[in-house]
């Protein structure tokens, strides 16, 4: 059975798209089948892996509100072995309309029971908040990756995300466990991105990945041609960095 990662902060601006996109597209690569599913309301990853978000006809609005199974908003091959549920700003609304709904907190994980024997891994990118999205996603998910910026508020709601994720743990998944750390933008010629780094491993040990992505222009541009890192420029310092990262996940199995 594939494992499922959420990738959450909900501090926004970490690199948790990025990481979503990028992350999925080599473990694809690497000859994983995998499923990236967009829980986000900007639909920053569907974009981001050149699907129109006004053009999709089901997304994950219509699943969770009930109105399209799983297997209706699934957009197979947007690369090799690699799958996108995407989403639209409708995805905000969702919220309020699951209001009093019964077993509002599991419906993407009823709706993932589904397909989840299909794939190697399911990667889910939350909305940058703790809400009845994330929830979901959490409720679902085996594990969380935690993508922090090497910026001084770094750990700024650190402890906020990892009590939320405990939670989840103890009253709804108890198999939800922290998959891992991985710090975003880092720029080695600063003190400071060097000073969160070491910061962060003597409080969280073990729980940290060893490949750091760096601050990088082909990362950047990336997203504006709806293509990751590992299409667009191979490569590159970004590349390189997600292509150890999705080597280290695969190592945890």
């Amino acid at each position: 059975m594939g494992r499922i990662i959420a990738i959450a902060n909900q501090k926004g601006g970490v690199g948790k798209t990025t990481t979503a996109i990028n992350l999925a597209a080599c473990l694809s690569v690497k000859g994983k089948k995998v499923l990236l599913i967009d829980m986000d309301p900007q639909g920053n990853t569907t974009s981001g892996v050149g699907v129109d978000k006004n053009e999709v006809e089901n997304t994950i609005y219509d699943l969770m509100i009930g109105e399209s199974s799983i297997r209706d908003c699934i957009v197979e091959n947007v690369f090799e072995d690699m799958d996108l549920i995407p989403t639209n700003v409708d995805l905000a609304a969702a919220e309020i309309e699951l209001i009093g709904v019964e077993r509002k907190e599991f419906i993407l994980k009823d709706e993932i029971d589904f397909v989840k024997e299909k794939y190697d891994f399911i990667i889910i990118d939350c909305p940058p908040a703790l809400s009845m999205l994330t929830i979901n996603a959490m409720t679902t998910a085996n594990s969380v990756i935690v993508p922090i910026q090497c910026e001084y508020y770094a750990l700024e709601g650190l402890s906020q995300l990892l009590h939320t994720i405990n939670l989840v743990s103890e009253r709804l998944n108890p198999s939800l466990a922290i998959e891992g750390i991985v710090f975003t933008m880092y720029d080695g010629r600063t003190n400071l991105s060097q000073q969160v780094v070491e910061n962060v491993r003597a409080n969280l040990g073990g729980n940290v990945y060893d490949s750091i992505i760096p601050r990088n222009i082909r990362l950047a541009e990336a997203p504006s041609y709806g293509l990751p890192i590992i299409k667009y420029d191979p490569k590159s310092a970004g590349s390189e960095a997600y292509m150890a990262l999705a080597t280290e996940v695969i190592n945890k199995e």
